[in-house]
């Protein structure tokens, strides 16, 4: 034996082989385990277990609007008064809180036969009356704070408010939070119809670019816009409107249009200038002068009965009639000598009148004018209308009524393509007749 070799026993040499032979089977265990989960079929999920029921939430009314009738929290949205609305706005609830005044009135109660004192409650918000007095901080703060854009207490939104003051930083800002551009106030009005003085034309400009419908109409009355920028003789809003598709035919509840409106509103001679404008306008735009309400009452008519010469000259000079007759049976010319003492200082107007006639009517009228109305310088013009009155109407004069006629509302674009002489063309137009 070497002296190098170790000695086993065959108690030893028996024990490795056991060792060995379990080392064996334990990595043929091992290698047929590998062997069957490359060949097994996946195991299936678990059931998913029901879903649980929902559980009945209790639903909790809001809490009550708080009223504040405190006249002192008014006037500091009112005011502007930036600290103070800090102060109020400490407590959350004010944001929308219900701002109401009590006013004392005198009603007459039929059941006791007497004058009583009633108290009426008119009803407001915070984001109004600032609005309402073009506030744009005190605004901006409101509708950061969760104020209701939309909210409409006493029958008017924010956004009606901040129209009709024409404020359009605040009517900016209520739109930039999700105000309504189209939202309509108790009485029937859009935003858009409460743009109604010279400030509030950025106020519908910001309207029509949300989209606001330009042709809307009022619930009672059926006034578009354009009817209400007419009747105060807003040129810019006029050319705003029409710009935006504004229907220059509409025709609100008594059958009026936008021209109708116009030469209705021109009451004063110191206004007549931009009404004139705005007539102009709404003739270009398509207006038909002939057009009459329910009451067969023309844009000629109105223009007779605030004894507007211009106004009278131009819807003439468009193919407005003159013999056409109301319901109450009144032509142009009765309306315009319903205002005798005016006639004397407007003679231009009324020979406008009488060659828009195929004869000239009678004029009796002219023994009814006193005396001291009629400036020595108008003299010789009333005077050849009462010999005229009496003589039948020259052929000349009958060609030029027959043509007026026959062109209608086209009569002064038409004569104007015309290639005529120009002392021609003003004799048709009725210039220096």
């Amino acid at each position: 034996m070497s002296k190098d070799t170790f000695p086993f026993s065959s108690t030893s040499l028996r024990s490795l082989r056991l060792e060995q032979e379990l080392q064996d089977w334990e990595d043929e265990r091992r290698a047929l385990a590998h062997r069957r989960s490359m060949i097994r079929p996946p195991v299936p999920r678990a059931p998913r277990l029901p879903p649980r029921q929902p559980r009945l939430q209790e639903v909790r009314a809001p809490p009550p609007q708080i009223r504040c009738r405190d006249v002192s929290v008014h006037n500091t949205f009112m005011c502007g008064d930036i600290r103070g609305v800090h102060a109020v706005l400490k407590d959350p609830a004010m944001v929308n809180a219900l701002m109401e005044t009590v006013h004392e009135e005198m009603v007459w109660t039929p059941e006791m036969g007497m004058w009583t004192l009633s108290s009426k409650v008119k009803r407001t918000s915070a984001l109004r009356l600032a609005a309402s007095r073009g506030h744009a901080a005190c605004v901006e703060e409101l509708l950061f704070r969760g104020a209701e854009v939309n909210a409409d207490p006493g029958g008017n939104t924010a956004l009606h408010d901040a129209c009709a003051g024409g404020h359009s930083v605040c009517v900016q800002l209520l739109l930039s939070h999700g105000a309504d551009p189209e939202v309509q106030a108790a009485d029937g009005s859009a935003p858009l119809h409460l743009c109604a003085s010279a400030q509030s034309f950025h106020c519908a400009k910001l309207l029509l670019e949300r989209d606001a419908d330009v042709n809307v109409r009022s619930r009672e009355s059926r006034l578009t816009p354009l009817h209400v920028a007419a009747q105060r003789g807003l040129e810019e809003h006029v050319e705003l409107l029409l710009s935006h598709g504004a229907d220059v035919l509409a025709t609100n509840r008594e059958g009026e249009t936008p021209l109708n409106a116009a030469c209705s509103g021109a009451e004063r001679p110191s206004e007549a200038g931009r009404y004139l404008r705005v007539i102009q306008r709404l003739l270009d735009a398509g207006a038909n002068p002939q057009t009459a309400g329910r009451k067969q009452h023309t844009p000629l008519h109105n223009a007779c009965a605030n004894c507007c010469p211009r106004i009278v000259d131009v819807l003439v000079q468009h193919g407005a009639k003159a013999d056409v007759e109301n319901c109450a049976g009144y032509t142009p010319m009765d309306c315009l000598l319903q205002m005798l003492k005016h006639l004397a200082l407007y003679p231009d107007v009324l020979l406008v009148m009488l060659n828009s006639y195929t004869s000239f009517p009678p004029c009796e009228w002219l023994d009814a004018l006193p005396p001291d109305t009629l400036p020595q310088e108008h003299l010789p013009f009333f005077h050849s209308v009462r010999q005229r009155s009496a003589q039948p109407p020259s052929l000349q004069h009958l060609c030029r009524c027959a043509l007026r006629q026959h062109l209608g509302a086209r009569c002064h674009s038409a004569v104007c393509k015309l290639d005529i002489p120009a002392s021609l063309r003003d004799y048709l137009l009725l210039y220096n007749s």
